[in-house]
C-alpha cells in the first residue's frame, strides 16, 4: 500500500513537500518513482529513488525538485521548489521491483499564477 500526502494549492514560485508512505513490501528492495499527471497530459516521471541509492531526475526537475527516501521509515519524499503554474498535476508515488509494481491513488498539485 503507497499513500501520497502533502498536495495542494500553491501560489507561483511556493513549495511543497509531498510524502509516500508505504506498507506491505519489503521498501528498501524496491525502486521508489513519482510520476505526475498534468490535465489532459500523460503520466510522465518526475524523479526516482533507487534501492541502490542513486537518484535521477526529469530535465524540468532537476533544478528544483529533490527526491529522498528512508528506508527505516519506509517512506519517499519529493521537496518541489519554486512551483510554476506548469507543475499542476495529480503526483503518483510508484514502487518497482523487477516486474511488480505499485502505484498510490496520487495527490493533487495546483500552482496558481
Amino acid at each position: 500500500q503507497l499513500v501520497e500526502s502533502g498536495g495542494g494549492l500553491v501560489e507561483s514560485g511556493g513549495s511543497l513537500r509531498l510524502s509516500c508512505e508505504v506498507d506491505g513490501i519489503v521498501f528498501s528492495f524496491y525502486d521508489m518513482m513519482w510520476y505526475r499527471q498534468p490535465p489532459g497530459k500523460q503520466r510522465e516521471l518526475v524523479a526516482a529513488a533507487h534501492a541502490d541509492r542513486t537518484t535521477n531526475y526529469a530535465d524540468f526537475a532537476k533544478a528544483r525538485f529533490v527526491v529522498s527516501r528512508d528506508n527505516p521509515k519506509k517512506t519517499l519524499v519529493l521537496q518541489m521548489n519554486s512551483l510554476q503554474p506548469e507543475d499542476t498535476a495529480v503526483y503518483y508515488c510508484n514502487a518497482r521491483q523487477g516486474r511488480t509494481t505499485y502505484w498510490g491513488q496520487g495527490v493533487q498539485v495546483v500552482v496558481s499564477s
